[in-house]
């Protein structure tokens, strides 16, 4: 395979444990057998973070300290580095089914495609709407549908990208700073994003696209993160007071469950294909990986982070692998492979 053209001349293969294994937490006898393993990343307090998969089974994530975008082999343990333009502060990335990485230009409000193939990027700029506080592109969805959703955190809206022809719409959030954040695609390229600053879920669907806001049962509920079902329910964590929640569209039910940890600070959560749901509590140190199966509504046991964690803010599933790709603040690309359901 040719290198791109921006390589930085990096392969490193980064060991964590005496040079030789990365570092796993194996599960405890009788717990849930979920096993982490975690590399290095080799460029120092960069914040490696929201890793994706792509079609080849490489892991592509972003450097928010370092303003770059790397990839990993699993295969060889090797890392390599692309330097991302002066300004562009990333957030996220994501790979699309042809292998492009979009990353999340939260800092200068772009949103780049990278084509790993020739090292060059496209630049897409949100525009200027009026009303739209800042330009930071947050989280990542795609629609199935050839679009991208994302979340404008400051900017209080979520944005629309048609990436073939680069044309952008945009919707404000009518609550006042909402802090959108964390967004997820239903199967029909539905988009559900939650409301950090607020109780709220917020939907918009790619045709009327007409924003809807939807409360929590709690007020002072704050959720971060979120995922969806096989059946089209939404998941979500609620960050400041530690719950785990699924909301119902179509009887607009909800129903709601206490994380395990008594001080937890839900973070990073996804579902899985065997109908379970992840998080990782980043209160406690170190962090705490907890699943949840929907179908007996039952906590199972729970696997820290080997490095500590730190924060794990975003993770992702992979379905070949049955495993949760992740990043830590303590400068870790990490795995938690997942047990097949009984």
């Amino acid at each position: 395979m040719r290198k791109p053209m921006r390589f930085r001349g990096l392969l490193v293969g980064v060991l964590a444990v005496a040079g030789l294994m990365p570092m796993s937490a194996l599960p405890a006898p009788g717990a849930t057998a979920v096993v982490i393993e975690e590399w290095l990343v080799p460029w120092p307090n960069t914040r490696p973070r929201d890793p994706s998969v792509a079609p080849d089974g490489r892991v592509w994530f972003v450097g928010q300290g370092g303003n770059y975008l790397a990839v990993f082999n699993p295969v060889s343990a090797s890392f390599a580095r692309f330097d991302l333009p002066d300004g562009t502060q990333p957030h996220s990335v994501l790979v699309d089914g042809d292998g492009y990485p979009w990353i999340a230009g939260n800092g200068n409000g772009t949103i780049l495609r990278f084509d790993p193939a020739s090292g060059d990027f496209r630049r897409h700029a949100v525009p200027d709407v009026d009303g739209l506080r800042a330009k930071d592109p947050h989280t990542f969805a795609f629609d199935g549908r050839g679009g991208l959703w994302f979340t404008l955190q400051r900017g209080n809206a979520i944005g629309h990208l048609d990436m073939r022809s680069g044309h952008f719409r945009i919707a404000q959030v009518p609550t006042a700073n909402a802090l959108p954040y964390g967004i997820v695609s239903a199967a029909d390229g539905r988009a559900w994003a939650v409301a950090l600053g607020s109780n709220r879920l917020l939907t918009i669907a790619p045709d009327a696209f007409a924003l809807r806001e939807v409360m929590l049962p709690r007020a002072k509920a704050r959720p971060r993160r979120l995922g969806m079902d096989a059946g089209g329910r939404v998941w979500y964590v609620d960050f400041t007071q530690g719950y785990l929640g699924r909301y119902d569209p179509a009887d607009g039910g909800f129903k709601e469950w206490k994380t395990p940890s008594a001080d937890s600070g839900p973070y990073a959560m996804t579902t899985d294909a065997h109908g379970r749901a992840w998080l990782f509590e980043t209160f406690p140190q170190p962090n705490l990986l907890q699943g949840f199966d929907m179908a007996s509504e039952t906590w199972l046991s729970a696997t820290p982070v080997p490095s500590g964690g730190k924060t794990v803010r975003h993770m992702e599933y992979e379905p070949r692998g049955n495993s949760l790709w992740f990043g830590t603040d303590t400068n870790h690309l990490g795995r938690a492979r997942l047990p097949e359901r009984p």
